[in-house]
This record gives structure tokens, sequence and C-alpha cells, in this order.
């Protein structure tokens, strides 16, 4: 998360009917997207990478779109992500997440 935006689902209603759950999530990706070693642009692709890997397409697209909105990312950037993916989750994960760059693409 960055800038208060939550991408995953639901948590517009954690955050309106648990407001602690909500505030330990804040707190939670506020010490995990630190910046400290690996500046914040670079943990995004790791993350794009994560999700790609699990063939989680809700999350790539959100993980691709955030990345390319928030830090130019470009076409480029994630197919290199996306030929580790290849190496280490293997084609249908890389597949999936090539079909979704596409898709954006032409959007």
């Amino acid at each position: 998360m960055k800038n208060g935006v939550f991408y995953g689902k639901g948590v517009n209603k954690v955050k309106a009917d648990y407001p602690e759950i909500y505030e330990a999530l804040v707190k939670l990706d506020e010490a995990v997207f630190t910046g400290r070693a690996l500046e914040y642009r670079t943990q995004k692709l790791v993350a794009l990478g994560i999700t790609a890997s699990r063939g989680d397409e809700s999350a790539t697209k959100r993980q691709m779109l955030s990345g390319m909105n928030e830090f130019n990312i470009t076409k480029d950037e994630i197919v290199d992500v996306l030929r580790v993916v290849l190496l280490t989750s293997g084609m249908p994960a890389f597949n999936k997440g090539m079909r979704i760059l596409e898709e954006l693409e032409k959007q």
C-alpha cells in the first residue's frame, strides 16, 4: 500500500467494520515497505514476482497497474520479472503474467 490505498478485496469492509484490524494492516504495510535496503520501487517488482508466481491473476494485475502508475515501471521491467517467474514457477504462471500484461497494454 502506498498513499493509503490497499488493493486487496474486502479491505474497505475491514476498515469500516473492524478499524483495529485495518490499523494493524496499515502498520504492517509501513513496517514491510520501508525502502531501507531496497527502494520501494524494487519492493514493488518483488511483490509483482511473488503474486505472478502464485498464479494470482487479480493480485498480479493490481501489482502491475500500481507499479506502472506509481513508478512508471515499464513493460520490459515486467517481462524481466516474469522471466524469473518462468524459471522459478513454470510456464503456467509465466503465461498468465504475460497475458495480463498484454491485456493491460490494450487498455
